[in-house]
């Protein structure tokens, strides 16, 4: 059944190892997550695009580890030292570039993490040469950081991507719809996440059903130009 369109009801994400569907495009990346203990240097990069499940590895690994997850611009207003003396995710670092504060703090926990010996965890979005750091000393541990990727998803992976979208909404489309969207949509995560909060608003505020033509009507509409270029080609994380 349906779920019923006139409540609006939370998103609430499913972030546990069992949640996350491993296929050829992130399968190298989800064996460092797994195997952490042998982090050169005891430090990971995981970059990949915006949704492509940085945050979702992130919290299996501190499910696994026991590590704290903070976020990059919190930096500056933390207590270091006590952070400092367990494992520790950070996620979206570049998001601190310039920031003098900020990148002052990550330079004092990655120092101190390792010299606890304890395991770091940093996310973001491009490789660490284009972070934009400032600090010198911090662009030059982050650069010399062991980094895997998360690709563009394939149709597998796009498949459980979308199926899980819908399922941290508690929708229930018909069968058809899921494979309708991946023959059609761009190969992106982001666009995805759009799509399906795109979907839910058409479908709560029309009371109609998450339906293959709902889905055409989005991808029209909704979309920005570009969406509904299935080549394999297009749509790839650069």
């Amino acid at each position: 059944m349906h779920r019923q369109l006139s409540f609006d009801l939370p998103v609430r994400a499913a972030l546990g190892r069992e949640d996350f569907f491993v296929t050829p495009a992130n399968a190298m990346a989800v064996a460092l997550i797994e195997g952490w203990q042998g982090w050169p240097g005891r430090k990971l990069v995981l970059e990949g695009p915006k949704a492509s499940g940085k945050t979702h590895l992130a919290h299996v690994w501190a499910q696994t580890s026991g590590a704290r997850i903070v976020q990059a611009s919190t930096l500056a207003q933390a207590d270091i030292p006590a952070l400092a003396r367990g494992h520790v995710a950070v996620e979206d670092v570049p998001a601190i570039a310039g920031n003098a504060a900020a990148e002052q703090a990550l330079f004092h926990l990655h120092n101190l993490v390792l010299a606890e010996g304890r395991t770091l965890l940093l996310t973001a979005d491009r490789p660490a040469a284009r972070w934009g750091l400032v600090l010198p000393d911090l662009a030059s541990r982050m650069q010399g950081t062991t980094a895997t990727r998360l690709d563009a998803p394939d149709d597998r992976l796009l498949t459980a991507v979308l199926a899980k979208l819908f399922a941290d909404r508690q929708l229930v489309p018909t069968p058809e719809t899921i494979p309708y969207l991946v023959t059609h949509m761009n190969r992106a995560f982001d666009s995805a996440q759009a799509l399906v909060a795109a979907m839910d608003a058409a479908a709560l505020g029309q009371g109609r059903p998450l339906n293959r033509k709902l889905a055409a009507e989005v991808l029209e509409q909704v979309m920005q130009p570009g969406l509904l270029d299935n080549s394999p080609d297009q749509g790839q994380h650069r």
